[in-house]
């Protein structure tokens, strides 16, 4: 039944489910209860470093992989019953890690000096920025735009190649936390998969402060990356600002992605800040909208990543360059958290929900593990009110 209700779109559909595969009329109210009571026990084993329920050798990764990104479920008031009552219209912010251990191949030279062909494609970079707009802004929308398919382009960044990490076993885990214990658990799945004993460790991430907040104080070991989409979605931004919408405009935003694929990102802050002096700086009382501030923020942002966009020396290293993996596992929890009318009680049904889909997409069977070693699961059954009583 909790499976059901992690791997299908509703309370609704696992209820269906159940009742025509299963063959057992379950109402959505007792599933509901049930994955409440399984997420805070997900939750609790979690603290307790998954002790008696996650067992065997954990090997030790020749390459571990931590990624981290935020994402936006949908609430009601809390203790205003079932109604929908919209609270800063509905969106609260969510929490997503994975640690992934996988293999790849390291190279004196750098193995892919040019771009992929996705990141060449006028139409392709336009959406990847409007993305990146829209995803900075879901906190002042009522609706968030559904998720596009993967298209063509896409697919031609994710072509294998033996430089490129190769996933080998994944875990996920998710919650409404905030940044400070919210590391503190990433820290905790890091320390029992081993990531600290690997030879060659990564952390990706875009560019917002708490990400690297978490990585200083947990992960500072770990070769700190920012996402190359990311940066793209910057540079392209970049370039409509200094240039326009003209065919000058697309020449240069060539010119810097590649120059920032190949790790000289020094030189495309030299010449971007040419360019400020000829537009002139913001003066202070200036609109968030007004292109010199734009531009003031696009340099102050590269100038403050600088250090983590060596993507040449992280080729080199077998080391990842986006946060694809984690983009990938947020549409997986998204598929079964957001959804058209689509809201959970705040904060237990929607922390419950989170837990149970998290366990649901790791790789070691967390979930089926903790069902199975529930105190009384094959036999709970509520006590008839004269023992009760008794």
């Amino acid at each position: 039944m909790v499976i059901l209700d992690a791997e299908t779109r509703s309370l609704k559909r696992a209820s269906i489910v159940m009742k025509r595969v299963v063959g057992l009329d379950v109402s959505t109210n007792t599933i509901e209860r049930v994955a409440l009571e399984v997420g805070n026990d997900l939750e609790a084993a979690e603290q307790a470093r998954w002790q008696n329920i996650l067992t065997g050798e954990v090997p030790v990764p020749s390459v571990a992989i931590v990624e981290f990104d935020g994402g936006r479920i949908r609430t009601r008031k809390t203790g205003c019953g079932p109604r929908v009552h919209l609270d800063a219209k509905g969106w609260n912010e969510t929490k997503n890690a994975i640690f992934v251990s996988a293999t790849s191949e390291t190279s004196g030279v750098d193995p892919q000096p040019n771009p992929p062909a996705c990141f060449l494609d006028a139409d392709h970079v336009a959406k990847l920025t409007e993305k990146a707009k829209t995803k900075e802004n879901t906190g002042s929308n009522d609706s968030l735009p559904e998720e596009q398919e993967v298209s063509e382009k896409d697919q031609a960044c994710k072509i294998k190649a033996s430089h490129k990490p190769q996933r080998l076993l994944r875990t996920v885990i998710a919650s409404m936390k905030s940044s400070k214990p919210f590391g503190a658990q990433m820290a905790r799945e890091a320390k029992r998969r081993r990531f600290d004993e690997a030879p060659r460790k990564a952390y990706v991430a875009d560019g917002l402060t708490c990400n690297w907040t978490i990585h200083a104080e947990h992960f500072e070991e770990y070769v700190a990356i920012l996402d190359f989409t990311h940066a793209v979605s910057y540079l392209f931004t970049a370039s409509l600002l200094c240039f326009g919408k003209t065919d000058q405009a697309w020449e240069a935003y060539l010119d810097w992605m590649t120059r920032a694929w190949r790790g000289n990102v020094g030189v495309v802050i030299t010449d971007l800040k040419s360019h400020q002096a000829r537009i002139g700086l913001p003066p202070e009382d200036t609109d968030e909208d007004d292109p010199r501030e734009q531009l003031r923020r696009v340099i102050g942002y590269l100038e403050n990543n600088q250090q983590r966009m060596r993507y040449e020396e992280y080729r080199m290293s077998g080391l990842p360059t986006t946060s694809a993996w984690m983009e990938s596992a947020v549409k997986e929890m998204n598929y079964r958290i957001k959804g058209t009318e689509m809201f959970w009680n705040k904060p237990a049904g929607a922390e419950a929900i989170l837990q149970i889909r998290a366990a649901a997409l790791s790789d070691d069977d967390r979930l089926v593990r903790l069902l199975s070693h529930r105190p009384g699961q094959l036999t709970l059954r509520r006590s008839p009110p004269a023992t009760q009583a008794a």
